[in-house]
């Protein structure tokens, strides 16, 4: 059974940082693209930034870059988003997803982890 297990989310202020972390069973996700999807209230979903397997440039979208970062663990099969000087419009549902296409950055992936929530408020 294919399935991720997410973890991290939350309230912050202006400023301060998260982590998101997906870990997978079932496949392996060195093989995949991985990226990190969001949605803000009333806005459409965007994808935040993404990976190709082996060593592709990871890929940000205009407003996260120099923020975020994307990273793999292989070991532990877990891949994470790393949140700085996080601001209030990054404030939305996030979650992780997998694709075997290995399209990135891409619309539509394969597997998708459940929403987590992240709140960027004062």
């Amino acid at each position: 059974q294919l399935r991720f297990v997410e973890s991290g989310g939350g309230l912050v202020q202006p400023g301060e940082s998260l982590r998101l972390s997906c870990a997978a069973s079932g496949f392996t996700l060195s093989f995949y693209a991985i990226g990190w999807f969001r949605q803000a209230p009333g806005k459409e979903r965007e994808m935040v930034s993404c990976i190709k397997p082996g060593n592709g440039s990871p890929y940000y979208v205009d407003t996260v870059k120099g923020r975020f970062t994307i990273s793999l663990d292989s070991a532990k099969n877990t891949m994470s988003l790393q949140m700085d000087s996080l601001k209030a419009e990054d404030t939305g549902l996030y979650w992780c997803a997998a694709d075997s296409a290995r399209v990135c950055p891409g619309i539509f992936y394969n597997y998708y982890g459940e929403k987590t929530q992240v709140t960027v408020s004062s």
